[in-house]
């Protein structure tokens, strides 16, 4: 999808079309659509950049990018908060159109999946723009995709005529379209291989894919030394996943301004409800419940600490995420302020598998996660 959390926004807020629009920072709220929209030089916090119109990229913002630094680029960009559950409703209804079409699908994230086209009948380009069609029908939103022989190239040629692209390559187009690209568009050459890449005097695909094996494999290592090699050269057996089973689903956040657990503990008490109550849905929405509970700790300093909470009877509602983080909040060394504070329900288990049998309380009767800690 393209610039996926913006360009929902832009649904929610047409009149915002072609300006620089960024997404970050705090959560949207009740009254967020009531208020004028906040220009991204008055903001002041500690909050990072989910996403950007292409009109604010353009200023050099990027995903990832600290919301103050994002400031000092594009002072006059509109900033908008997150609204996730409308970006994961968005998601699941794109997913779903394209489905009908094309059903073997891996499933890469919130706004990229992968699609096996070999038995789908239909000429390449009709099928694609089917596809990409099929999606804006369902959501008002463009896509950029690419048809290729393989994943590694699917990626790169998504890339290569963002927005609302339409890429098709074939081996043979690998020494004209891929080669001349920087190496850092391969996805799984990060920064640190770019520039160790950069100190060998190989800047592009074409140089990489020219280097001999051993000589990657001499500075890289024999896995990923060879790894580079036939990624430059297109080459990529991997098969679709078609079903991912996650390992864990957690919550986080950072906060504005450190909070102490003392002085602050009726905000933390309901900042942890908040993510429990969250994450109790998004462990119902894909069907999942836990036999671990962690709790993730980020300190004025930055020093970070975990703690995790065994379960006998796997969980899934609000109340009993609530119970298994006082457990392990018990284990935490509640002395200084806090910055960030995170769930993570673990150890997942399909719902199917059980009956959960747990009951429900009114959160607002319940005493504080935080009441227990004295200094």
């Amino acid at each position: 999808m393209d610039a996926y959390f913006a360009s929902v926004e832009l649904l929610r807020y047409p009149e915002l079309r072609g300006l620089p629009v960024v997404v970050g920072g705090r959560r949207r709220t009740a009254q967020t659509d009531t208020q004028t929209f906040q220009r991204l030089h008055s903001y002041v916090g500690r909050g990072v950049v989910t996403t950007a119109t292409y009109e604010a990229r353009v200023f050099g913002v990027r995903s990832g990018m600290g919301l103050m630094k994002a400031a000092a680029l594009a002072p006059e960009a509109i900033l908008l908060p997150g609204d996730y559950d409308t970006y994961s409703r968005i998601s699941r209804t794109f997913k779903a159109a394209v489905a009908e079409i094309a059903p073997l699908m891996e499933d890469r994230g919130i706004d990229e999946i992968f699609l096996d086209l070999t038995h789908v009948p239909g000429e390449t380009h009709e099928l694609a723009q089917c596809l990409k069609d099929a999606v804006r029908r369902a959501t008002g939103l463009s896509c950029s995709i690419g048809v290729t022989p393989n994943k590694l190239l699917s990626k790169i040629a998504s890339e290569l005529q963002k927005p609302d692209g339409l890429t098709i390559l074939g081996l043979e187009d690998i020494p004209t379209r891929i080669w001349p690209l920087p190496c850092a568009v391969i996805n799984g050459i990060g920064p640190k291989a770019t520039e160790k890449l950069g100190t060998l005097a190989l800047h592009t695909i074409g140089e990489l894919a020219q280097a001999p094996p051993e000589f990657l494999v001499a500075h890289f290592g024999k896995s990923y030394g060879t790894w580079l090699h036939e990624a430059a050269h297109g080459r990529d057996e991997r098969p679709l996943t078609l079903l991912r089973e996650p390992k864990s689903i957690s919550r986080e956040s950072t906060f504005e301004r450190d909070l102490h657990p003392k002085q602050d503990r009726d905000a933390l008490t309901a900042i942890l409800l908040n993510m429990c109550e969250r994450l109790a849905q998004d462990l119902a929405n894909k069907g999942y419940l836990a036999r671990s509970v962690g709790i993730k700790v980020r300190f004025e300093d930055f020093s970070t600490l975990t703690r995790d909470h065994s379960l006998q009877v796997p969980i899934g509602d609000a109340v009993a995420l609530r119970d298994a983080a006082r457990a392990s909040l018990k284990r935490v060394p509640l002395d200084r302020k806090l910055r960030l504070l995170g769930i993570r329900a673990g150890s997942l288990v399909k719902s199917e598998d059980y009956q959960l049998q747990a009951a429900q309380a009114d959160r607002v009767a319940e005493p504080g996660l935080f009441a227990e800690w004295e200094p």
